[in-house]
């Protein structure tokens, strides 16, 4: 649902607000997450975006990763301020060690390819311009997961402002709510109009489990983590090493190092915020902007998530096809060929197919030096689509 206000008069600011409320539709399900959308919505939207003019989309219990990608995109590309209130559960990937957002299909056993990558919603933050994103969260962890947001293994990366609750899982046979959320909005309905670092105090008073981490980032980097009712102060946590894009520093080992260590998440924010200097630098389609895009897909094939490396090479190729370049020079014949290497890694025929089409495009334009290139796609669609099939 998307709601569009607009006040009478002249309307100088315009902010976007993404209600993202998901959890598994099954006994995975940890946090009735869709129970705050009622809450929220009733809120005028204005307040959601603290802004006059502003669009709120909402994404409730959605079941494709690749979907939820695209929402987040169109809402980081929007301009003007963007507010993400995200609740749901997190799931850690056991064989990545990367942290998911569990959506409605969402099993154990299914993870890697029904979750949303938190590292996907955190790389898309760090392309839009510093201080002009808000993020608040109201989540549960499982067990695994818990350990690492405990461990300081979980944000949203620097530049954006982040409240938020992070909460244990919760007794068996038990189901959490999203009381922290639920309190900005009863307080917002009340009519009060707090500032959100107050509020976030607030929620974190009343919300609780005391066992929960409160973050709060507010102008800077770093969180702080503090259990409500404490009667000493908590120190605040150390805050990760930020990179600065300077154009005389050299990022790429630091990021290579990220990646190298299993910090796949770190190493793709990084460079997605080294894109981002690009692309205000020199321009959308330039050399320095290409080359990032292709640093973020090949950071994508060591974190092992071949259909984010295949989209990623693919808009590579497609942009060096839009500036001119030949269908037949190195450059995007390489983009290709890694993007069709990358698409045949893929065991999901649902992701495969999704993916199948943009390639195909790309392998009429750019057929490369190996023959049947084309034809492979074709064979390959079936022979995953008869795999599926079987009993």
């Amino acid at each position: 649902m998307v709601i569009t206000q607009q006040d009478n008069g002249e309307q100088t600011v315009t902010g976007t607000a993404l209600l993202l409320a998901a959890a598994p539709a099954n006994k995975s399900c940890l946090i009735d997450a869709t129970s705050v959308l009622p809450a929220l919505a009733a809120v005028p939207p204005g307040v959601l975006t603290g802004t006059a003019a502003a669009t709120v989309v909402e994404l409730a219990d959605p079941v494709d990763p690749q979907t939820v990608l695209t929402r987040i995109r169109t809402a980081a590309a929007a301009p003007g301020s963007l507010v993400l209130y995200v609740t749901g559960q997190l799931h850690l990937d056991h064989r990545q060690r990367l942290l998911h957002l569990a959506l409605a299909r969402t099993t154990p056993s299914t993870l890697r390819y029904t979750a949303l990558p938190w590292h996907w919603l955190t790389g898309e933050l760090a392309l839009r311009r510093p201080d002009t994103t808000t993020v608040v969260l109201d989540l549960v962890a499982d067990g695994d997961a818990w350990g690492q947001v405990r461990d300081g293994g979980f944000g949203v990366g620097p530049g954006v402002r982040l409240f938020g609750r992070v909460s244990p899982p919760p007794p068996r046979r038990s189901t959490a709510v999203p009381g922290y959320l639920k309190t900005y909005a009863s307080t917002w309905r009340n009519g009060h109009r707090p500032p959100l670092a107050h509020l976030h105090a607030q929620a974190a008073g009343e919300a609780g489990p005391g066992d929960a981490v409160f973050l709060a980032v507010d102008g800077g980097p770093g969180s702080v983590a503090m259990a409500p009712r404490s009667p000493v102060p908590v120190p605040r946590q150390e805050a990760a090493p930020v990179v600065e894009a300077r154009p005389d520093a050299d990022p790429h080992p630091a990021i290579l190092a990220a990646a190298q260590s299993g910090r796949h998440g770190e190493a793709a924010a990084l460079a997605a915020m080294w894109e981002s200097t690009a692309l205000r630098t020199h321009g959308a389609g330039s050399p320095e902007a290409l080359h990032w895009l292709e640093v973020r897909a090949d950071l994508a094939r060591l974190a092992q998530d071949p259909g984010r490396s295949c989209e990623l090479w693919t808009a590579a190729a497609e942009a060096r096809l839009a500036r001119g370049q030949a269908t037949d020079s190195d450059d995007v014949e390489a983009a290709v060929d890694r993007a069709h290497h990358q698409w045949e890694q893929l065991r999901d025929p649902a992701q495969a197919r999704a993916l199948a089409a943009s390639l195909t495009r790309l392998r009429r334009a750019v057929p490369g030096r190996r023959p049947g290139a084309l034809e492979a796609i074709g064979r390959r669609i079936s022979a995953l689509e008869n795999v599926a099939a079987s009993p």
